[in-house]
């Protein structure tokens, strides 16, 4: 098995010094990546195993946005096994995606990965599992995460060497500060300002100025704003993007309800800050629908179905010349670790959601002084941990 492993490794890695075309005719379709389908035998390997749990999520501290606060998050983990090698995937499912441990095991339970029996023919697999409905991103996300880890396993690569990224290129990760009393704000200030080199913070209430103003009373770090379409009025949002500017903040996210696309752009046209598109975006296919005006797109692997995905909106959303951010939901380090892959290739990167819950499986992504560090480990570079289920 291992003489084979290191034939396939060979031979897939050796297909990527070749250079990928990067324009927007090429970034739609599957030639936009760099990792190729190797079409052999795959020798007494057998067929895909899977196997799938609930498992709720603790949150360190209540977590509050402009519509609502919560204090668990529901999910589900899931194995995929081959030739004797597991790949992890994760399902979360924060309120807003509409999704819940239910129809995610009832997505589950109908996907008959026993039909393949060869692991590197991830379109053929992903294409198959995302025809089975319309939605259920959490729950193929889960599948596709799993995959890229087995596959990265059966490479003994991990995957930003597999996309041709280099990790000393990851950016500092933000670290969310959420909605709440000046004095709480002020303590999650103080305990997260030595560790990280830039801040997120949650506006959309009546109370902006007042959070911003309490945080600038503990640190001047950098902020990032995720308004969660919380702003309704667009001169009162440029108003107050032009006061944030002066406070610090570098960038927005969705100021605006996704429907009120025409105000975000006009917006976006003025605004001293680059406004990135998070509710408004989803998968591939939205990028279009927000072109012109956002000035850049937040990629979440639980929106977008996963990594195979999220590496084809990455690569068409820069040949239109529109800014990236890769962002995560409150997730263990699976997923965290999946979309961390990513990151040495995106402007921003908000990919904190292991760092807020209290009972992580895995350890994989760590954030060292602040930046995304990515381990040598193949896959999306996680180990399970001595948590309990």
């Amino acid at each position: 098995m291992s003489t084979r492993r290191e034939f396939l490794k060979k031979a897939t890695l050796a297909t990527l010094g070749a250079a990928v075309p990067i324009n927007k005719a090429d970034a739609i379709g599957k030639m936009v990546l760099p990792m190729v389908n190797i079409n052999r035998k795959t020798g007494h390997g057998g067929k895909l195993r899977m196997n799938f749990f609930p498992y709720e999520l603790k949150l360190r501290h209540v977590f509050t946005v402009a519509s609502y606060s919560r204090s668990t998050t529901p999910d589900v983990q899931l194995e995929i096994t081959y030739d004797g090698v597991t790949g992890y995937g994760e399902a979360s499912m924060p309120q807003y995606l509409g999704q819940s441990v239910a129809s995610v095991t009832a997505f589950l339970k109908k996907v008959d990965l026993g039909q393949f029996n060869d692991p590197f023919q991830l379109e053929d697999i992903l294409s198959y599992v995302d025809g089975l409905s319309v939605g259920d991103t959490a729950a193929k996300a889960a599948i596709d995460i799993a995959l890229h880890d087995l596959v990265g396993k059966l490479l003994g690569a991990p995957w930003y060497k597999i996309w041709g990224l280099n990790k000393a290129k990851a950016p500092s990760t933000t670290f969310t500060i959420g909605i709440d009393t000046p004095e709480v704000v002020r303590q999650k200030t103080r305990e997260c300002a030595d560790r990280f080199n830039i801040l997120k913070v949650k506006l959309g209430r009546d109370n902006d100025k007042e959070l911003i103003e309490t945080i600038r009373e503990v640190t001047k770090l950098p902020i990032a704003v995720d308004v969660n379409q919380g702003w309704k009025d667009r001169q009162m949002a440029l108003d107050m993007i032009y006061w944030l500017k002066e406070r610090g903040i570098v960038m927005v996210e969705q100021p605006m309800p996704k429907e009120q696309k025409d105000d975000i752009a006009w917006i976006t046209q003025q605004s001293p800050l680059p406004i990135f598109a998070d509710e408004a975006i989803q998968r591939l296919k939205d990028i279009k629908d927000v072109e012109g005006a956002y000035s850049g797109i937040n990629i979440k692997l639980m929106k977008c179905t996963g990594m195979r995905e999220a590496w084809k909106m990455l690569n068409y959303a820069r040949a239109i010349g529109m800014k990236v951010m890769v962002g995560c939901m409150t997730e263990t380090s699976c997923a965290v670790s999946a979309a961390a892959q990513l990151s040495p290739a995106v402007d921003f990167a908000d990919l904190d959601g292991n760092l807020l819950i209290a009972n992580d499986r895995f350890r994989g992504m760590e954030v060292v002084k602040g930046k995304i560090t990515l381990p040598d480990r193949p896959g999306i570079g996680i180990v399970k941990t001595s948590s309990k289920v």
